[in-house]
């Protein structure tokens, strides 16, 4: 790690991704869109300074505040543009030499009362080379030139934000007879002059003028598509300018995909407290740990001389047990935490952009297909979607999204909306198998609904504390969590409806059916009601769960997404859980699901069905309408997969080891992903080995996976501690959790103070 400030890297290094996409050394570019440039430089004034090449820059620059502006081309003169909506001056002052009269513009900034500009952008060189012909004389008065310019620019540097442009090359097979002198031999003097004086000027000086020396790399890659072989094509203009917005801007917005020239954010007073409670529980757990150690060493079995019998080693109190293995959980899992910290918040690890192409998403999708193919083998049971089989099928979704996600593939719609339906599944899955257990056990106490909560909720909670971010940012938990709970209260609330009470009475399957009706009714209603849906999430504290950016609107786009599913998968369950019990199907090992014929029928159906779901994902042109249809049609695809996974009776009974190893930590892993995988929220990708992606990527793989299947087992093991069976322990506990989140609101409460 060289360290060092990442505007540095900014304007100084990186390299394409493709043709088009500039990737700055170690950090991320945030594309600004025009509303948030003006944001960004409201009441600002900004002079861009120097020869044709500045000019383009200008209007490269100010392109990003209205695209509408018309470019003068050839113009040698100043061109002034004001946005008054913003109150934005941009003047561009043309200058084509550095000589005494750009000294005297420069000079009357820092004497008198002249307003100084916030932002000012200068450079020149060629227009010396070609008056002057290239000659040496020229060189040498150029450096008594900008050595006059550089104090003045000091000076400004202590309240302005000063950048010096180095020259681009040139592509000297397309230079007219007129610049045929000038020569890339002779702007690389040029630009070693202007560098040296500057920095030598800037040891003196507190203040600093930021060489803007990064546009030399991207005309290196593109000038050869230049139209006169001096002028950058369009493409690399507009490219310097978004560096120039992300090195201003980046402080005063803060993008979450701007990591570059950002600082790190300072801690909260939640954050503050956090640290200190994991760092009393690593003392704590280490003291356990060295008086544990000292008393089995006084204790430990030694033979008795006389008698010759075994003295046993002191058995520890199951209290000391339960707190030695509290402690050893939260010191685990501070240690994560801190690495996750150190990931995605403090400026240590380097992020970069995401950069689709085909080769990036279906290379490793067809490679972790075959791994799975690879680790088959039999199942325990063959029942239509028995938990190795659902697990499987979490496992293999889970990295094809986490290959989606790190590839930026969201960017190709076909990707998209197949990725849609994997989501989709995932909430299938909550809805078939909350059902299941509810209407076969029967078992809706308080403690089973708390072990599921926990479960689902605990590393979001932890992640909300330590990386300062709301619950409704990892959005898939608080999804999966009030859906639990509706599913919950559908089949919870009177008359309670299982399985036992249906068989004895064939009226009480209507009964469920008419509970799933009025529950299709709510989300129907709720799915055209945003005021009303919106009204009920916006009450406090829900509003402190689910808002995100100050409204609930994310929320509301992310249910209304999948609205339907759950209720899709509690009805496949119904229905399947019906044939079963009156024994319609077959679910013997080898046997298919249902008589040869209709199994074949069915299984073409079913086949035809999913390559038509394919066929019209693939074939989407706008993503607003396809996620329209996307709630109604996605569980034809779901649907289909499972008949064609479950029908042939060999198919039905093997599965994938590996892809079941993974489903097993696909909640952890989908998490995770955010900070230790990815980075800035999942905007760009962790570099723990820059100049090396392939191996990058392996080494902050195998540390994301390890550290998920230890929060894993860290959550199982606190799940025993922190809901127990016993019910006047759990709401005990119940009261302190309760304790612990007024205690967190409080302090969020008067974080948000303190902040505005």
């Amino acid at each position: 790690f060289k360290g060092g400030d990442t505007c540095e890297y900014l304007l100084s290094s990186g390299r394409f991704l493709g043709e088009k996409v500039w990737q700055p050394h170690s950090c991320m570019m945030h594309k600004y869109k025009n509303s948030e440039a003006k944001n960004c430089l409201i009441d600002k004034h900004i002079v861009f300074i120097g020869d044709s090449r500045i000019r383009q820059l200008f209007y490269s620059f100010i392109k990003l505040i209205n695209p509408q502006v018309k470019e003068e081309k050839n113009k040698h003169g100043n061109i002034p543009f004001e946005d008054k909506s913003a109150s934005i001056k941009v003047d561009f002052l043309w200058y084509p030499e550095v000589n005494g009269s750009m000294r005297q513009r420069i000079k009357s900034w820092t004497e008198g009362s002249m307003a100084k500009p916030h932002i000012i952008v200068a450079g020149a060189a060629t227009w010396s080379i070609k008056i002057h012909n290239g000659s040496n004389e020229a060189l040498t008065q150029y450096k008594i030139n900008i050595t006059s310019i550089a104090p003045l620019l000091e000076k400004l540097a202590k309240s302005s934000d000063v950048y010096w442009v180095l020259q681009d090359p040139v592509y000297e097979d397309m230079l007219s007879e007129s610049r045929k002198m000038i020569t890339n031999e002779k702007i690389d003097a040029y630009n070693e002059a202007a560098v040296r004086i500057l920095n030598s000027s800037s040891r003196n000086s507190k203040a600093k003028v930021k060489v803007f020396s990064v546009s030399k790399l991207i005309a290196q890659e593109t000038i050869m598509k230049s139209a006169d072989g001096l002028h950058l094509p369009e493409s690399s203009r507009y490219t310097n300018a978004m560096i120039l917005m992300n090195v201003y801007c980046n402080k005063i917005m803060k993008p979450i995909d701007g990591s570059c020239c950002q600082p790190q954010p300072p801690l909260t007073l939640i954050q503050k407290l956090a640290f200190c409670f994991f760092t009393l529980s690593i003392i704590g757990y280490l003291i356990i740990n060295l008086i544990h150690r000292n008393n089995f060493r006084k204790n430990k079995s030694c033979t008795d001389l006389e008698s010759g019998e075994e003295k046993k080693p002191a058995v520890s109190t199951p209290n000391a047990s339960t707190l030695e293995m509290l402690l050893h959980s939260f010191c685990k899992l501070g240690l994560i935490m801190t690495y996750f910290y150190l990931c995605d918040r403090a400026n240590l690890f380097m992020k970069e952009n995401k950069f689709y192409t085909h080769s990036s998403f279906f290379i490793p999708f067809i490679y972790i297909l075959v791994l799975g193919v690879f680790y088959t083998e039999n199942t325990k049971e063959t029942k239509v979607l028995n938990r190795e089989q659902t697990d499987e099928w979490k496992g293999w979704m889970q990295l094809v999204i986490l290959i989606y996600h790190m590839s930026g593939a969201s960017t190709f719609l076909p990707v998209y909306m197949h990725i849609r339906v994997l989501v989709a599944a995932y909430l299938f899955q909550t809805g078939y198998g909350h059902f299941s257990y509810f209407w076969i056990k029967g078992d809706f106490g308080v403690y089973r609904v708390c072990q599921v909560l926990f479960r689902l909720n605990f590393l979001v909670v932890v992640l909300c504390i330590v990386m300062d971010r709301p619950y409704q940012f990892y959005y898939f938990v608080p999804l999966v969590t009030v859906w639990f709970m509706i599913i919950y209260a559908t089949l919870g609330i009177w008359p309670q409806i299982v399985q036992k009470k249906a068989n004895g009475n064939c009226l009480w399957h209507f009964g469920v059916l008419l509970k799933l009706i009025c529950l299709l009714t709510c989300i129907y209603f709720l799915s055209y009601s945003q005021g009303t849906f919106e009204k009920i999430f916006s009450f406090w504290p829900l509003s402190k769960c689910f808002e995100l950016n100050g409204n609930v609107y994310e929320w509301w786009f992310r249910w209304k997404l999948d609205r339907y599913v759950v209720f899709h998968g509690m009805l496949f369950a119904f229905i399947y859980l019906a044939l079963q019990k009156r024994q319609m199907i077959s679910e013997g090992k080898g046997d298919p699901l249902f008589s040869n014929r209709v199994s074949n029928v069915l299984l073409f159906i079913s086949i035809a069905s999913f390559l038509t779901y394919s066929i019209w994902a693939s074939s989407c042109r706008n993503k607003t309408e396809c996620n329209e249809l996307h709630p109604s049609v996605s569980v034809v695809q779901i649907l289909a997969f499972i008949l064609i996974r479950n029908i042939p009776g060999y198919v039905r009974s093997v599965y994938s080891s590996f892809f079941a190893w993974f489903g097993k930590i696909s909640l952890e892993l989908f998490i995770c992903q955010y900070h230790i995988w990815l980075a800035a929220d999942t905007k760009g990708i962790l570099v723990l080995i820059p100049g090396y992606p392939v191996f990058n990527v392996l080494v902050s793989t195998f540390i994301f996976v390890c550290v998920a299947h230890e929060i894993s087992q860290i959550t199982n093991d606190l799940a025993q501690i922190v809901v127990p069976k016993d019910n006047s322990t759990l709401l005990k506990r119940l009261l302190c959790i309760a304790g612990f989140f007024s205690g967190l609101l409080l302090f969020s409460a008067m974080q948000d103070q303190s902040r505005h």
